[in-house]
């Protein structure tokens, strides 16, 4: 029984990482507001049809991000029954994605708590096209995945990149990841940069008082140091004349 159970903890370990090699590093920044605003909007254009952010109002958001309240109601609330103070919930019902995706589809404000910021980035980087599947493409690190790829107009489609390598003497086939057509509307940079922007709301969305908490904390540690100094420099005062 302790054989087994060190195998399967061992087993899991180098699984886990494996995983996290082939992951790729959003490098994203909470602190930039128009990477957030444009990551915002760019949620509200491919993924808010289908999913919901149950635990954010969009009036927090445009208040958190810098987005004024008229702005996010005119271009950034498509549906005519939301108000700027209602949750951010999807218009699809659960019959139609039922239906449509074969279940539920996942909520996202807590998505890169649950998955890690990279892991998402990774994953939107990862889709590549696949005709046995029933809407055309796969995933590489999500295989099988029953999701389109809605950024495919932005990336342009794409197929994974197997390349010949010489190898211990040996001609051997190599995937080296995926490769756009480059049909979409943005080069390679520019779509990994629309990424992170993408990731960098969804990490906002997963924790909106950290962005709070870490400015708060700037002042608080600041003030910390100040009073070190006048407190050493009154305790000097107060022992100068005893010896």
């Amino acid at each position: 029984m302790k054989l087994i159970l060190i195998f399967v903890i061992c087993f899991s370990t180098n699984l886990l990482s494996a995983e996290k090699k082939i992951l790729q590093k959003a490098n994203n920044n909470l602190n930039d507001q128009a990477s957030l605003q444009r990551g915002a909007m760019l949620f509200m254009n491919y993924c808010s049809g289908c999913h919901s952010m149950q635990y954010q109002r969009y009036q927090s958001v445009a208040r958190d991000i810098g987005i004024p309240d008229e702005l996010m109601e005119n271009n950034l609330i498509f549906d005519k029954n939301s108000k700027i103070g209602d949750l951010m919930l999807s218009s699809l019902n659960k019959s139609q994605a039922e239906q449509w995706f074969g279940g539920v589809i996942p909520d996202l404000t807590m998505i890169t708590r649950v998955k890690g910021v990279d892991w998402v980035f990774t994953y939107l980087n990862s889709f590549y096209k696949d005709d046995s599947r029933p809407f055309g493409v796969n995933n590489m690190i999500s295989p099988n995945i029953n999701m389109p790829h809605v950024l495919e107009e932005l990336q342009g489609t794409t197929e994974i990149n197997f390349k010949e390598k010489l190898i211990d003497g040996k001609m051997e086939i190599i995937n080296e990841g995926i490769k756009s057509k480059g049909n979409g509307r943005l080069n390679e940079d520019e779509y990994l940069s629309s990424l992170r922007d993408l990731v960098n709301y969804l990490e906002y969305s997963s924790d909106p008082s950290k962005l709070k908490r870490e400015k708060l904390g700037i002042w608080v540690m600041s003030f910390l140091i100040l009073l070190i100094i006048f407190t050493f420099l009154l305790k000097k005062e107060f022992w100068k004349d005893i010896k």
